[in-house]
């Protein structure tokens, strides 16, 4: 984070701020998205935590619901 400095001018009554430091800038570094190498990325299996009902599921569900 930048250090920020305050000087006031006490016969004027006018500040000015000084930073040293990193500064953000409006345009983003690319330099390490450049550099980053995919291969040494480890394989993962994806897996749905919830998957979704089929659609005999669906009907079977239907049905109990009718017959109770």
């Amino acid at each position: 984070m930048a250090d920020i400095t305050a000087l006031a001018n006490e016969t004027t009554g006018v500040f000015f701020l000084s930073l040293s430091g990193p500064i953000m800038s409006d345009k983003p570094d690319f330099a390490e998205i450049e550099t980053f190498d995919k291969t040494k990325l480890k394989k993962t299996e994806t897996r749905e935590k919830n998957p979704l009902p089929t659609k005999e599921t669906i009907e079977q569900e239907k049905q109990s619901e009718s017959t109770a």
